[in-house]
């Protein structure tokens, strides 16, 4: 870790000098050229303050951050929910933050643990960042506890049985006599999307189907791409009568590109989606869901960092309690003979 004595050499300054202007003392006189080389040098040496040395005397912030893609989801309350809760049992407070302004190479993650504004993190990472973006934000000495995602090399995450849940998505369309099942998935490079591709290979191959790479579209989970996914899939002959979709902002998307066609659901094409929300039951037609345990993951979230801030090491933590929970409504059905 840099010390104030090594940007005190570098920027030809007393120790006194750096430690003043990197706390923003006012009533500290000096040039603003100074100033300036000193903040620089800081920064080039990726300097982050010792918080653990000033937790000795001051008391924590008693404050965790939750940074996420997105807060309109009803699948975040949830998960915001049972955050809130676990961390308020402790006397915490959540913050919330937007992860697409923590980006490759910004530093906002240490600053905000550096300067003692938060004890640690919850990151909730956006599917198109990658291990490497990732690593880049995590690479430090904040306390950082991946939710819903994992990286390699890394200990500290608490996710969904995400293997589980497209399985059990992928079961139901085969109980129902389809054999043709396609998959409208998330990006390649999601550690995410790559989990629940296998739990959909997993169940094909479990019944004895084979999986056709040419029913498999990786474009992403917005609306939008999945209705291009769906679009495409039903350009293949012989098309799919059945299609999983793992994630439900997407299936509203698939089932818009196959009203755009006029394809009867489940007639035509059964759906059925990754994760349960309320929405789920006002598309027409209502979509079959596998419902998750989102308020669990935030839970279990708090209690791993909580741990983590204990001194205890970061763990890996599948959420399997309780389990992926098929959610029965009107988008699938046998198919036509």
């Amino acid at each position: 870790m840099t010390t104030l004595t090594e940007i005190a050499r570098r920027a030809g300054v007393s120790v006194s000098v750096v430690s003043r202007v990197l706390t923003g003392d006012p009533t500290l006189r000096t040039r603003e050229e100074t100033r300036q080389r000193v903040l620089r040098v800081a920064k080039d040496l990726k300097y982050t303050a010792n918080y653990a040395g000033r937790a000795l005397r001051l008391a924590r912030s008693k404050a965790l951050a939750l940074i996420t893609p997105g807060v309109s989801s009803p699948l975040f309350d949830d998960l915001l929910s049972g955050a809130t809760d676990a961390a308020e049992a402790e006397d915490y407070t959540l913050l919330i933050g937007r992860a697409d302004r923590i980006t490759e190479g910004s530093d906002t993650l240490r600053r905000l643990a550096g300067e003692g504004r938060v004890d640690g993190f919850l990151l909730q990472r956006s599917d198109d960042l990658s291990d490497q973006a990732l690593e880049s934000l995590v690479a430090n000495d904040a306390r950082i506890v991946l939710v819903t995602s994992r990286t390699p090399g890394r200990k500290g995450s608490v996710i969904l049985d995400d293997v589980a849940g497209a399985k059990l998505a992928t079961e139901h369309l085969i109980s129902l006599g389809h054999t043709r099942i396609a998959l409208v998935g998330g990006l390649p490079s999601s550690d995410i999307a790559r989990r629940r591709e296998h739990g959909y290979a997993l169940a094909l191959h479990e019944a004895g189907l084979r999986r056709r790479e040419s029913l498999v579209r990786r474009l992403g989970y917005a609306p939008d791409v999945a209705a291009a996914a769906m679009e495409s899939l039903a350009e293949v002959v012989p098309r799919p009568t059945g299609v999983v979709v793992v994630n439900v902002n997407g299936a509203i998307g698939a089932l818009t590109a196959l009203r755009r066609r006029g394809a009867d659901v489940p007639g035509d094409m059964s759906v059925v989606a990754y994760h349960d929300e309320w929405v789920a039951e006002h598309t027409w037609p209502p979509l079959t869901t596998v419902k998750m345990p989102y308020y669990e993951v935030g839970v279990q979230a708090v209690r791993s960092l909580l741990a983590q801030l204990g001194g205890s090491p970061g763990q890996d933590v599948v959420v399997k309690d309780p389990p992926p929970r098929l959610v029965l409504r009107s988008s699938t059905g046998p198919p036509r003979t």
